[in-house]
């Protein structure tokens, strides 16, 4: 947009230029050569310009040049003026250019002469100019697509350093002091004194909107627990028993008049179907419980202790 901005008030600026000049353009001068064909040609070039036939008028001109030498620097410095016009699509300083400087080099009694020189100074300007922007602009893309990759690599080497503690930490066993479920984001988080452990996808109950309420509503619950023991003898693959209900939930049983429920466990796949593996995210398919993989359930179950807090948010 920057650019645009810049170009549009050099044009302008240039257009203020040919202003100055254009009615030259403009009128014919046709006293100026007595041959009628000449003065035909001429005003054919004016009425295509009119039009905005500007590649027709430059043909009509150059057939001046080649015809009529004699007439050649008007030839010369309305080509250069159609070249220059800000509303020609087509426009090109720098053919404009060399219309003006062959006219002051080839007509130096010209009374189009001091004109074009004018003209010459006002592209050069506008040469120069575009050339220096288009610089900068380079430069600047330049530093913006560096600022961008140090940006990407920063990114990518906190996510090394990241991976690498929780590595260090899973080789070095730390117990995890708690988990955070998101259940909203199917995200188990295993924390270890601030830092994370280890981070594993989830399936819920199949009704996993809102807190467990009553025995049965198939619903994972909400709020703050911990780890208080395992089950040996479960229906899945090791299950780590969560603390559900806490007083909050037995009063909202209570108030509702139904059994809070409970059996609430971390656990792996159902016994004998562990090929399912981490396909069983696809859906929520416990009856409240949070379910992952065999593998990680080991995992899970080798860095969680008994009494380790377990936090369950929406």
């Amino acid at each position: 947009m920057g650019n645009g901005k810049r170009r549009i008030g050099r044009h302008l600026y240039f257009f203020f230029a040919c202003i100055m000049i254009t009615p030259i353009l403009m009128s014919g001068c046709s006293h100026m050569y007595e041959g009628s064909q000449v003065r035909s040609i001429f005003k054919e070039a004016n009425i295509y310009f009119n039009q905005g036939s500007y590649q027709a008028s430059l043909r009509k001109y150059e057939q001046v040049i080649e015809t009529y030498p004699m007439a050649g620097d008007r030839a010369l410095f309305e080509m250069g003026m159609v070249y220059a016009y800000p509303m020609n699509k087509q426009k090109d300083y720098q053919k404009a250019l060399e219309c003006f400087l062959k006219l002051t080099r080839d007509y130096p009694e010209s009374e189009y002469r001091q004109d074009s020189v004018m003209m010459i100074f006002h592209i050069n300007t506008i040469i120069t100019n575009d050339l220096r922007i288009t610089t900068q602009q380079t430069r600047i893309d330049a530093l913006q697509q560096e600022i961008k990759s140090q940006g990407n690599e920063l990114v990518t080497l906190q996510k090394m350093i990241e991976a690498l503690e929780q590595r260090v930490l899973a080789i070095l066993k730390v117990p995890a002091d708690k988990i955070l479920i998101e259940k909203k984001e199917r995200r188990m988080t295993l924390i270890s004194k601030g830092k994370v452990l280890k981070i594993y996808k989830i399936s819920l109950g199949g009704n996993p909107n809102g807190p467990k309420e009553r025995q049965g509503d198939n619903k994972t619950p909400e709020g703050v627990y911990i780890i208080d023991s395992r089950n040996m003898d479960s229906r899945f693959h090791l299950a780590l028993h969560i603390s559900y209900p806490n007083e909050k939930d037995k009063k909202r049983a209570k108030e509702l008049g139904v059994s809070p429920g409970g059996n609430i466990m971390i656990h792996g796949i159902k016994n004998g179907y562990s090929w399912v593996g981490e396909l069983h995210t696809g859906f929520d398919w416990t009856n409240g419980c949070i379910a992952v993989t065999d593998k990680e359930i080991e995992e899970i179950d080798s860095l969680v202790p008994n009494g380790t807090i377990v936090e369950i948010r929406p």
